[in-house]
């Protein structure tokens, strides 16, 4: 009988993943004391905010390479080393110079996360198993550090004051890494827990994306005419945007809009994130089970398309009557509807261009990242400007509306050169 070692490491990149996103978000629940001790502006908290995404998006395009060369283990162990550290400095920065260089180093440091987490799926996993496990690590796992982010954070701050909030959080990753010198092995060739037949059976699932390992050079003409890819892009900007915005300004708006406590803020914050785990799972769920029936790479866009539809006319409830109640309620049908896209843009953008997957999905990504650069900045002006978040909600709706209305009637079945795969098999 095969073992299940394979879930031990699935297990660990979740956790990753999960204090990856605690690590980032931790800024937003010290938004007070940073106005205080570093005196800053809601626009610079904003810049602050969206430097970690410039960091994110330069290296995120470096990782690959690095993944290839050193394999995920290193990778992942030494990322997560920086940037347990650099989370651990954020209370030393001594003002708003200090806190950009630091979020920079933070967001090149958790660049190679994701790279390195579906590369150690796709050779741990057979085919069969890998669109559940990319729907933990791309959808659940976000969503639910975000999920616990809030009650955890709040209540560290409680405890141990905001500085001590960051060194404990950065003492979680260097927990991990403990763990993961123990029981984290690239491949399962390498791992002396898993048996033969577990080890025959993830094999036998991995052939599909062999014909992907042999480094190529990058057709940069045939990914830049490339008009799902070009679609895919936009829709990951737009639901980037309302993720960000929200993962940043969720506890300042909760917070300065209804007079809520810290501790407050972060029991109401665990609403939209627990949508985003529900909408993560349906939509794995549900774009896997179309594709089965219509074998139709259209479908995963219409899903999509969908979705985002539904994410940005849920917010116009927000902007109409904001009372604490309709703000809970409507924020979280727009995340949970958003998050039903979480696990797909990776599948969506390989499946545009299939013969390029790696620089199709870091084109994708890098769209999201810009909206993690954009969003933050762009929600810091209008607070300040206008005094409210109206005119950023309103900004979310829109572009998840443009990006719904590309991916449901600007997008087509792509022509196939070979039979079709599933959405695990694209990954």
């Amino acid at each position: 009988m095969p073992t299940r070692f394979r879930w031990v490491t699935i297990g660990l990149i979740v956790a990753l993943i999960v204090i990856n996103y605690i690590d980032r978000s931790a800024i937003s629940y010290a938004v007070t004391p940073f106005k205080t001790e570093f005196g800053i502006t809601d626009t610079q908290y904003g810049v602050v905010s969206s430097v970690f995404s410039i960091g994110y998006a330069v290296f995120a395009f470096l990782s690959g390479p690095l993944v290839d060369r050193f394999g995920p283990r290193k990778v992942l162990i030494t990322a997560v080393g920086l940037f347990s550290l650099t989370t651990a400095l954020v209370p030393l920065a001594g003002g708003f110079v200090g806190l950009l260089l630091i979020r920079i180093v933070l967001g090149a440091a958790e660049a190679p996360a994701f790279p390195a987490a579906t590369r150690t799926a796709g050779r741990w996993l057979p085919a069969a198993e890998r669109g559940f496990a990319l729907a933990l690590i791309g959808g659940v796992a976000v969503s639910g550090s975000l999920l616990i982010a809030g009650p955890l954070l709040t209540q560290l701050i409680g405890a141990v004051g905001w500085r001590g909030m960051f060194w404990v959080i950065g003492g979680l990753g260097l927990l991990w890494i403990v763990v993961a010198i123990g029981l984290l092995r690239s491949a399962p060739e390498d791992a002396p827990q898993v048996n033969d037949a577990e080890r025959a059976l993830i094999l036998a699932g991995r052939e599909a994306e062999v014909s992907h390992e042999a480094p190529t050079g990058t057709d940069w003409g045939a990914i830049l005419r490339n008009r799902n890819l070009w679609i895919c892009a936009i829709g990951y900007f737009s639901w980037g945007f309302m993720f960000w915005g929200f993962m940043y300004w969720l506890p300042q708006f909760l917070s300065t809009s209804y007079g809520l406590s810290i501790k407050a803020v972060g029991a109401f914050s665990i609403a939209p994130w627990a949508a985003g785990v529900v909408g993560a799972l349906v939509g794995g769920f549900l774009v896997d089970r179309v594709y089965r029936r219509t074998r139709s790479v259209r479908s995963r866009y219409t899903i999509m398309g969908v979705a985002l539809l539904c994410s940005g006319a849920s917010l116009i409830p927000v902007f109409l009557d904001p009372t604490l109640t309709v703000a809970l309620i409507f924020i979280s049908c727009g995340v949970g509807f958003g998050f039903v896209t979480g696990g797909i843009w990776w599948v969506a953008s390989i499946d545009a261009e299939p013969n390029q997957p790696g620089t199709a999905a870091g084109f994708a990504d890098a769209a999201f990242a810009i909206s993690g650069v954009i969003a933050p900045v762009a929600m810091g002006a209008i607070v300040q400007s206008t005094g409210t978040f109206t005119s950023g909600f309103v900004t979310m709706s829109v572009l998840a509306l443009i990006g719904a209305l590309l991916m449901l009637f600007a997008t087509k079945e792509p022509e196939r050169t070979a039979a079709p795969r599933s959405a695990t098999e694209s990954v």
